[in-house]
């Protein structure tokens, strides 16, 4: 036992104290510097104490806001398909009309003891304080998809979203569009500040400053009625073409134009963001950016697992970058051309 405690100790560059601690699964040892013990462990062909094998249940929470919106729905199948296949039990949670939101099911899965949670679209802040708090206390394996709000301490995947908007941009400028709109979440909405980084650094690779495009930002609920609603006010500031923060509100966007007697993408462009189902089928078809769904489910999943699996994993987020999908909402403003 005291070879081994040396062995391990030397390795990971501890004191035997420190490795013993771990096998004892003290609460003194700091999550970090008990993974690099854990790891040393598996070096040596040692087994793992009792306590960091996984003794969780099963049961995962599938976290999600809503499921009219198609990607939530894409990203529940991905991740429940994924989750099966590791022997794991997915458990979809959403908000319903009837008032269930995201602290009814937290409180329920922590009466199942879950063993683990994945939120998608939304992050553990919105279960409320309470909940945050419990699940913090035990240490309950987390991962969020695309949080809408700054998170630490938590394994994070999101697509880039900075990059999405530069891309849109690009393809709208090349089309000949001088004045870019761009339609994205509420204020504080993490997502959207990332595509107005993005949508920033476009304009500041040209020269154009902050006072000539702030006018062309607008910010909504996501919603078809929330996008319909901004479109007046960008179309007044000389917008002919607007970056949408989801399909959504792309689609609202549409819906807003043609309000106004305008026809897309002849008198005005919309690029939306997902890629979501049936994107392709819509009038006219939606150029979009898709995100990488599967590849961020296997993602989520890995680092899910590893959570369960007793390792410590890096909260900085893992950032996909989308395909722009060029289709019919998009097209040459012939108005700028002439």
């Amino acid at each position: 036992m005291t070879k081994r405690l040396s062995k391990v100790a030397a390795f990971a560059g501890v004191s035997e104290v420190t490795v013993s601690r771990v096998l004892n699964g003290s609460p003194e040892v700091a999550p970090a510097t008990r993974d690099i013990v854990l790891t040393a462990l598996d070096v040596f062909g040692f087994e793992r104490p009792a306590v960091s094998r996984r003794e969780r249940a099963p049961l995962v929470g599938l976290v999600v806001p809503e499921l009219q919106n198609p990607v939530f729905p894409a990203f529940a199948e991905a991740l429940a398909g994924r989750l099966n296949k590791r022997g794991l039990i997915p458990v979809l949670c959403t908000r319903t009309a009837d008032g269930v939101s995201e602290s009814h099911y937290i409180d329920m899965l922590l009466g199942q003891n879950t063993g683990g949670i994945v939120f998608v679209g939304s992050s553990y802040a919105d279960a409320g304080a309470e909940q945050g708090r419990v699940l913090r206390e035990r240490r309950m394996p987390m991962v969020l998809v695309n949080a809408a709000d700054e998170n630490r301490e938590v394994a994070q995947v999101a697509a880039d979203d900075t990059q999405a908007a530069l891309q849109a941009a690009r393809h709208l400028e090349a089309l000949g569009h001088e004045r870019i709109g761009l339609l994205i979440g509420p204020v504080g909405h993490v997502p959207s500040a990332r595509k107005l980084a993005g949508y920033a650094a476009f304009w500041k690779a040209k020269g154009v400053p902050q006072s000539n495009w702030r006018p062309w930002v607008a910010h909504a609920m996501f919603s078809m009625e929330g996008g319909a609603t901004a479109v007046p006010r960008l179309v007044d500031a000389g917008v002919t073409a607007v970056v949408c923060a989801s399909d959504t509100l792309a689609l609202g966007a549409i819906r807003g134009a043609r309000r106004l007697g305008l026809v897309v993408p002849r008198d005005f462009s919309v690029v939306g963001f997902d890629d979501s189902l049936f994107m392709v089928a819509t009038d006219p078809p939606l150029t979009t950016a898709r995100q990488p769904v599967q590849a961020m489910a296997d993602a989520a999943v890995t680092a899910l697992v590893a959570q369960m699996d007793g390792h410590v994993v890096d909260d900085e987020p893992i950032l996909f970058e989308t395909e722009l999908i060029v289709r019919g909402s998009t097209a040459s403003n012939l108005a700028q051309r002439r």
